[in-house]
């Protein structure tokens, strides 16, 4: 049957809400399908607004491998914000896709992908929305299989309730084994109902469904033991990984945005995975192993991308751009190419010590300089040894001096408070090396015209890191770093004015802490939070510290547990963790060793330039890292000159 659009009705709410454009539709790269042609019908959702939504690179390249297959149907939907919501609920409007504004509940998969914790609330404003139960056990065959995805999938136990099914790890091949799943229940008159589609996603072994684990708890709280409740399940579950990425070059045609939105450019993932063994990274660890694209692929994704789009900005993405064994070749060659153009080339993520002059020059050929962020993390080395972030203040003095003598003006810096062993003075250190820069980069430019910008992050302890046992720092010592930092950064007027300072304080660190370590006992509160007003919790303005803190208080009581039982308490060895059935490749030995050398402040090397250290991820991928150069070139070999790529306006 043919579902009809809601956007007759939604329409005559549009002019009463804030950015209305958001919910229209209609972008360059959208495919629209005829619904009763397709087998299979996904509805992609990413639990934030639009404006943050519509960039992520994993919800474009999702929507457009599935959208690639003839059978097969994909749109988005976002979280609606709450002036929309309020609309919807009075006048009956479901929650829609913005691609046909067709209703999410009609839909067979609700895919969500899920960047941080801080987006559980939005979902359950979604499901709420479309009219979909919030609890899995509640659903019927009329409603579709809720998936979630993306890093903070990597212990979905706190949204177990909410969700049916979790694919860890790389999505790619994993939506089309799902629409496979799909297609063929369907084809067989859909024997077993529900049940039995959630029961053969489970047995491909890398599709975690939470309804056929059960959780024991021991008088103290911990858990006991997570076991399968049923035979035909895995003990674990194993995480997805994408090795050839030449071979998944998306997005081939991705999405322009009406409205403005946090990024505009076209990106491309030039390598996956990271071995610099950051301990407080979780994306560098449940990443691995690292896996490059070639250099022509990019090249070829580059140039089919900007004639696509139009955007006049290429983002060379990953966990640490400027590690790409080609990188230097990658830039010139760009660089050479749209050599007159208006296209500009940026590195979102570079190291300090991967940043070099001959980069510089590349990334700035054409006059115009992309913004410059280098994370040092910590202040003082005794704590980047902690961290294991080998990174020197002498590394660092280099690294913003080679940028003010090419012209950059302004750069920032990236650091983390409350790390494990942290002391005032390791924060305050902060202040000193800012100092430094600036009075370098004064010298290095001949001019007092410069600034850099000091960001100051809540560290969270994540699963699957060596930090994964760290107890977390209390927001009332993190705000009294924080505001010692200030007063230091301060003490010399003439260099502070030249210093930006931006902070995030403790007590979102603090929640978003309580969601990544967190159990199925944590599902309560997020339900409690979401009940009494929850939404874009991962937005200052609409973050209510007091509302979490009410719902733990109110729900976590009769488990025997509270707030800080979850976040400020350090975990033992033998500690069976909520996420220890799900298997990211790294062994959890290793882990642990690896936070014992932390604690000793003993460095790691990165194992892709040295031998192995088994962490355990390449023998369980029956693979090796990959390394170039390839020895290829970048295609086209003619620079694209006097080329003016046409900027997409709104």
């Amino acid at each position: 049957m043919s579902v009809a659009s809601v956007f007759p009705q939604l329409e005559q709410l549009l002019p009463r809400v804030s950015k209305p454009i958001q919910y229209v539709g209609g972008e360059l790269g959208v495919v629209v399908k005829d619904w009763e042609q397709a087998t299979v019908r996904w509805a992609l959702m990413y639990p934030d607004a639009y404006e943050v939504g519509l960039p992520n690179q994993g919800v474009q390249i999702l929507y457009e491998v599935l959208n690639e297959q003839p059978d097969v149907l994909a749109e988005r939907t976002y979280a609606v914000w709450p002036d929309l919501e309020a609309l919807m609920r009075e006048h009956g409007v479901p929650q829609f896709t913005v691609d046909a504004h067709r209703p999410v509940r009609a839909f067979d998969v609700l895919g969500v992908s899920f960047a941080t914790e801080l987006g559980y609330t939005n979902l359950l404003g979604a499901l709420d929305l479309a009219g979909i139960p919030l609890e899995a056990k509640d659903r019927t065959e009329a409603d579709p299989i809720v998936v979630a995805g993306g890093h903070a999938s990597f212990n979905p136990e706190p949204i177990a309730d909410f969700v049916d099914a979790a694919v860890l790890g790389d999505g790619e091949e994993a939506v089309l084994e799902i629409s496979g799943i799909i297609r063929e229940w369907k084809a067989e008159g859909c024997p077993g109902g529900r049940e039995e589609l959630l029961l053969r996603l489970a047995r491909t072994e890398s599709i975690y469904v939470p309804r056929f684990y059960d959780v024991d708890y021991l008088s103290d709280g911990r858990i006991q033991r997570v076991v399968p409740n049923r035979p035909d399940v895995p003990f674990r579950v194993a995480k997805r990984t994408t090795m050839d990425l030449d071979a998944w070059p998306y997005p081939k045609k991705p999405l322009v945005p009406l409205a403005e939105t946090v990024h505009e450019r076209y990106a491309v993932e030039i390598f996956r995975g990271c071995t610099r063994g950051c301990r407080f990274c979780q994306a560098g660890m449940i990443t691995r192993p690292v896996r490059e694209r070639s250099i022509t692929t990019v090249g070829q994704m580059v140039r089919e991308g900007l004639e696509f789009s139009g955007f006049n900005e290429v983002g060379l993405l990953s966990l640490s751009s400027a590690d790409h064994s080609e990188i230097g070749d990658m830039c010139s060659g760009l660089a050479q190419q749209y050599a007159d153009t208006n296209v500009s080339l940026s590195l979102p993520s570079t190291r300090v010590d991967a940043f070099n002059i001959d980069l510089a020059q590349e990334l700035s050929r054409n006059g115009r300089r992309t913004g410059l962020t280098f994370a040092p993390e910590g202040g003082s080395e005794r704590i980047r040894k902690v961290i294991n972030k080998m990174v020197t203040e002498e590394d660092l003095i280099r690294t913003v001096v080679t940028a003010y003598s090419n012209g950059w003006r302004q750069v920032k810096l990236y650091f983390m408070c409350g790390l494990p062993t942290e002391t005032d003075d390791d924060v305050v250190q902060i202040a000193r090396m800012a100092h430094e820069v600036i009075k370098a980069g004064r010298a290095a430019a001949g001019t007092k015209d410069i600034r850099c910008t000091v960001s100051i992050g809540g560290f969270v302890p994540k699963p699957h890191t060596p930090f994964q046992w760290a107890a977390m720092t209390s927001p009332e010592v993190i705000d009294h770093r924080l505001k010692l930092l200030k007063q230091e950064i301060n003490s010399d007027r003439s260099l502070g004015r030249a210093i930006g300072y931006r902070y995030h304080d403790g007590e979102p660190s603090l929640i978003e802490g309580l969601l990544s370590r967190g159990d199925r006992r944590v599902g309560r509160v997020i339900r409690k939070v979401w009940e009494n007003g929850g939404r874009f919790d991962g937005w200052s303005e609409h973050f209510s510290y007091a509302r979490w803190v009410d719902a733990c208080a109110e729900v976590l009581p009769e488990f025997g547990v509270d707030l800080a039982w979850f976040t400020t308490r350090e975990r033992d060895q033998l500690e069976v963790l909520p996420w220890d059935h799900l298997d990211s490749g790294l062994d959890k030995d290793w882990l642990w060793q690896d936070w014992q050398d932390s604690l000793g402040e003993y460095e790691q090397d990165d194992c892709r330039w040295t031998p192995c250290f088994d962490c355990g991820v390449c023998p369980a991928m029956d693979t090796e890292i990959q390394i170039g150069p390839t020895g290829q070139k970048l295609l086209p070999l003619t620079p694209i000159n006097g080329m003016r790529v046409p900027e997409h306006t709104h």
